[in-house]
């Protein structure tokens, strides 16, 4: 990463960007830390959908990021944690995921930071990252933030194939 921080632009998601988002994430890089398979275009249809419900009723939800081009290179924001049983529960997650041609150039930290004065500035008093322990760019981004290491959640995942993994969920906060 340059010592420059990147122009980005978040914006909430399109129609269009669920194709995108199923481009970029349908690379195996990307998809290391979440579950290692992409998913159908219809999960991208409606997760653009519901973000952009979130968008409107928070005033928050997970933006797409666009280079200084504006090109949508992926997605950073917050959101409600989503299981209902474990993690974080009734906390509000940050989190992000890029095109591989997009890492090292630091427009996570730049979407991110940019994600922490959208969420603080909607009310929002303190935020979470659930960042696998194994992957070390996020924990690398989570530090940038200024967040801090708060708890830890045992977790197992169906991979491709059928095989379970067992694995280690780092729970990160950062009161804004």
């Amino acid at each position: 990463m340059t010592g420059q921080v990147p122009a980005v632009r978040l914006r909430v998601p399109t129609e269009e960007d669920a194709l995108v988002w199923h481009r970029i994430f349908a690379d195996p890089d990307v998809m290391e830390f979440h579950g290692g398979a992409p998913a159908e275009l219809s999960v991208y249809e409606e997760l653009t959908a519901r973000q952009r419900r979130h968008d409107a009723e928070r005033g928050f939800c997970l933006w797409s990021v666009l280079d200084d081009s504006g090109e949508v290179i992926g997605f950073t924001g917050a959101q409600p944690w989503p299981h209902e049983t474990q993690g974080p529960v009734g906390e509000i997650e940050i989190g992000w995921r890029l095109a591989r041609a997009a890492w090292g150039h630091g427009y996570v930290t730049a979407a991110a930071r940019q994600t922490l004065d959208r969420v603080r500035a909607a009310g929002v008093g303190e935020v979470v990252a659930m960042v696998n322990s194994r992957n070390e760019r996020s924990i690398a981004v989570t530090r940038r933030l200024g967040m801090e290491l708060a708890e830890t959640y045992p977790f197992s995942r169906e991979r491709q194939g059928g095989e379970t993994e067992e694995l280690l969920a780092l729970c990160f906060r950062l009161k804004l």
